[in-house]
């Protein structure tokens, strides 16, 4: 027998202005999207939290290359819904310096997004967390970018996202995916 999961998400449109943005941050800052000025683009790294592996590894590659994004023009912000202390603890274990960390995102925010949302299936997981979202903003606040994961694997590569962004800003190459 199939059950039909009716909880709605959002399918955000490249082209279009995303939704707003406020996150409270690892400096106890209250950072939103409509106040950023990037030369270029800001990209939103929504992750799913201290407990997965694979994001350490793929925020510490981020946090690894911020210096490349910033000569792009590029501002960057990793995002969870783990609590203060959690994220916290995720950047002094991972080694995170100078990436931006926001920290107790909303489902509802999640949803908002796009993103996919699981439940917690191990006891070291939360009751429900954000799969993987990576997002590139124009400055006005349109959205040039989505990849949305429904599991932790399969993201763009950091690397990947470098050349894509430096080929898109050489190029003036237009937005996709508007239909």
């Amino acid at each position: 027998m199939m059950t039909t999961n009716t909880k709605m998400t959002a399918k955000l449109m490249t082209g279009t202005q995303v939704p707003e943005l406020e996150v409270k941050t690892l400096d106890s800052k209250l950072w939103k999207l409509s106040q950023q000025k990037p030369q270029n683009l800001t990209m939103l790294v929504f992750y799913r939290g201290w407990f997965c592996p694979i994001c350490q590894t793929y925020i510490e590659d981020l946090n690894n290359n911020l210096k490349d994004f910033a000569k792009l023009g590029v501002e960057v912000i990793a995002l969870s819904g783990d609590s203060q202390e959690k994220a916290q603890q995720s950047r002094d274990n991972w080694g995170i310096q100078q990436l931006t960390i926001g920290c107790e995102v909303s489902i509802d925010l999640m949803r908002r997004w796009g993103l996919y949302i699981s439940q917690g299936a191990f006891k070291n997981e939360p009751p429900l967390f954000c799969e993987p979202g990576l997002f590139l903003v124009k400055p006005d606040g349109t959205l040039y970018y989505a990849a949305i994961n429904s599991a932790p694997f399969g993201r763009p590569q950091i690397s990947e996202i470098l050349w894509a962004i430096e080929f898109v800003l050489e190029k003036k190459y237009p937005i996709r995916g508007t239909e």
